[in-house]
């Protein structure tokens, strides 16, 4: 941050090294690799959020330790952890609502620090609670930001029936937000942080208490904003939907990062793919066994699990070595890890849980 002089800020780097080239003075510090940009993100490789060695404390309460991240412009990155991990807090001093301790932030190029009005311009922050005012209608709120974002009236009422026709709210526009539901709430939340048309877009928690169809409206809309260039950081206690929108995701557990790559990439680390075969006898089951000596049998389904990644030709040397010896399956079915498999993996728990604000 932009209160420490550059020797704290490089932790020990020498004064001409930037803290920021993710290749400079890194030597003994442990952090996961970012591996070579993939389909995803290849040719897009402008970053949107730096950040290295990112601490915060409150009091004795460490919670994060030194983190560092890098968003790709144009990209969708989520940030999971178990309850308490710094999911919020890290969103906090990336959108300069709170201080770091240590550690050098740039969001936009900007140092978060030293310029927070720059950062401020070009993001749009939606937190874990609604900011809707619900007194106001639903175009009465947008005009509001609208007036915060000193746009003309004529832009700002021009903006906010495009928003109001994108969230599909224009028919409630005329109605006091107070009668809303929770996910059109919700919806005109996220316009409201976008009336300024910001580059990067921070969203917190932003499919909380929406039930599976507003769930997947929030999907679609944030996949449109990618589609349309916004960088967007997420936190999320649904690992699906890290996994259906993410480009590339971190988990943080006790205020360090653990793990980060492309959800496939995490996925391709955590062991337990396997192939489940079944058997119409116990003959072709029996047969099969003493064949496939690795695999993990079932008496009373009749079936066994072999070790594998679902890939095609894995499945088809194993189709060929049972062919081979006259097997017959009824049916097969393949099982690779999810997120879920990968954050019990790399942080002990089963389930991220609410964050509480930390």
């Amino acid at each position: 941050m932009s209160n420490l002089n550059p020797a704290e800020q490089s932790a020990g780097a020498p004064a001409d090294v930037d803290p920021l080239d993710p290749h400079a003075g890194t030597a003994g510090r442990r952090r996961p690799e970012h591996p070579p940009a993939t389909s995803a993100t290849a040719g897009r490789t402008a970053l949107a959020v730096e950040a290295r060695g990112v601490r915060k404390s409150f009091g004795d309460q460490v919670v994060l330790d030194g983190i560092d991240l890098d968003v790709i412009e144009g990209t969708v990155f989520a940030l999971l952890g178990p309850n308490g991990s710094g999911k919020t807090t890290t969103v906090r001093i990336l959108s300069t609502l709170l201080a770091a301790d240590a550690g050098v932030v740039r969001v936009a190029g900007h140092d978060v620090g030293r310029e927070p009005d720059s950062v401020r311009a070009a993001i749009g922050v939606t937190g874990q609670f609604s900011a809707v005012d619900k007194l106001l209608t639903g175009r009465e709120n947008l005009m509001m930001m609208a007036d915060l974002a000193h746009l003309s009236r004529a832009d700002g009422r021009r903006r906010a029936a495009e928003l109001l026709d994108r969230f599909d709210l224009f028919e409630a526009a005329g109605k006091m937000a107070a009668t809303y539901s929770g996910g059109m709430r919700r919806r005109l939340d996220l316009a409201m942080t976008l009336v300024g048309a910001p580059r990067i877009v921070f969203l917190d928690e932003p499919t909380t208490g929406l039930d599976p169809r507003g769930r997947h409206t929030m999907w679609q809309i944030i996949r449109g904003l990618a589609a349309d260039g916004v960088t967007i950081l997420l936190t999320t206690q649904y690992l699906d939907e890290a996994d259906q929108l993410a480009d590339r995701v971190a988990v943080l557990d006790h205020g360090a990062l653990v793990a980060e790559g492309s959800p496939e990439q995490l996925k391709a680390r955590v062991p337990g793919g396997h192939i489940r075969l079944q058997f119409a006898d116990p003959q072709h089951l029996e047969t099969a066994a003493h064949l496939l000596t690795n695999a993990g049998r079932d008496d009373e389904t009749l079936s066994l699990q072999v070790p594998g990644d679902g890939t095609v030709a894995t499945l088809r040397a194993l189709l060929a070595q049972l062919d081979q010896h006259t097997i017959d399956i009824e049916s097969l079915s393949i099982h690779t890890p999810d997120l879920d498999d990968v954050f019990f993996a790399v942080t002990g728990h089963p389930t991220t849980g609410e964050d509480d604000q930390r």
